[in-house]
């Protein structure tokens, strides 16, 4: 029961995260680009409920759900899109290149599909200082046909490292349909051609992507080395905010809708008495509490210093 609320709670976190961060975008107080994973939470909450907080995970420019699942803090992170010196790169990394070494965020990455290989070398570094660490990286459909991600996959499997590589295939590579960019109807068909296990799994269930990455968090864990794993989910807004979406079939757009991760497991959950009216309104104010506090914690706090500008620069 507990658990099941707290993957509502921490999906619903995201959900009120990113339509708060959207609307300080729009109303022009948030600097450069936005990216929303609205759609996604259930893979972010779902895989990063299931590792250690030493554990690594490299993210996206679509990163902010992944981060704020693996233990980020928000007022840090709100702090980093406005820019100020006490968010969590001091606010010279933004949404896009988000990071926090003490929860195991070593960082999202504009470029699509470069955090693969670094992650791969990350796991390398556990598996020769034997220190237990799993690395997970997440990236899009669209990275699963870069030569990082192949080169990656095929290191990682001829050295038994560490890691899972997890694709959220939101269906476009940033507008292009996935089956204009590629002939596999399933990217996880990939990993037969590497000798390495790949799941394919609902990406709209939580609780099945706990499942699955559970399994796969202990393939690596006991050194039986990486896995893939597809998560078949749906971004409902588009690729950027601002983005008109004219690329999207409206009809598909509403089919991924009712598969909300959100609302379904709210249902279920309310189905088996286990979500109430007090506890649905307690969780919620909570939530809200928690935005608001870090959105002052932000907007009160300094702008970065001129002299910040060659701090951690390596001549």
């Amino acid at each position: 029961m507990e658990i099941n609320i707290h993957y509502y709670r921490e999906m619903v976190r995201i959900r009120r995260f990113e339509q708060k961060a959207i609307s300080l975008f729009e109303q022009g107080e948030l600097p450069g680009f936005l990216h929303s994973c609205i759609g996604q939470e259930a893979v972010a909450v779902g895989v990063c409920s299931v590792l250690k907080k030493n554990d690594y995970i490299f993210t996206t420019h679509r990163g902010h759900g992944h981060v704020l699942a693996k233990g980020m803090d928000m007022r840090e992170m709100f702090a980093e899109l406005y820019a100020k010196s006490t968010g969590s790169n001091k606010g010279k990394g933004g949404s896009m290149h988000i990071m926090d070494t003490s929860v195991g965020v070593l960082g999202a990455n504009g470029v699509v599909g470069a955090g693969i290989p670094i992650a791969v070398g990350t796991a390398l570094s556990s598996q020769m200082q034997e220190d237990d660490r799993v690395t997970v990286v997440f990236f899009g459909d669209g990275a699963s046909n870069t030569g990082a991600f192949h080169e990656s996959i095929n290191l990682a499997a001829i050295w038994n490292l560490p890691i899972i590589f997890v694709c959220e295939n939101n269906k476009f590579s940033e507008s292009t349909p996935i089956k204009n960019h590629q002939r596999v109807d399933r990217i996880v068909k990939r990993a037969e051609g590497y000798g390495i296990p790949g799941v394919f799994v609902n990406g709209m269930d939580v609780e099945e992507v706990v499942k699955v990455t559970s399994d796969a968090v202990n393939h690596a864990r006991n050194g039986r080395g990486p896995s893939l794993i597809e998560a078949d989910t749906y971004r409902f807004l588009g690729h950027y905010v601002g983005d008109q979406v004219e690329y999207r079939n409206k009809s598909e757009y509403a089919t991924w809708l009712e598969k909300d991760p959100i609302t379904v497991l709210e249902i279920d959950l309310k189905k088996q008495g286990i979500l109430t009216e007090n506890i649905q309104e307690s969780i919620l104010a909570e939530i809200d509490q928690e935005i608001n506090d870090a959105v002052r914690f932000a907007k009160d706090s300094p702008n970065p210093s001129p002299e910040d500008a060659l701090s951690h620069i390596y001549f």
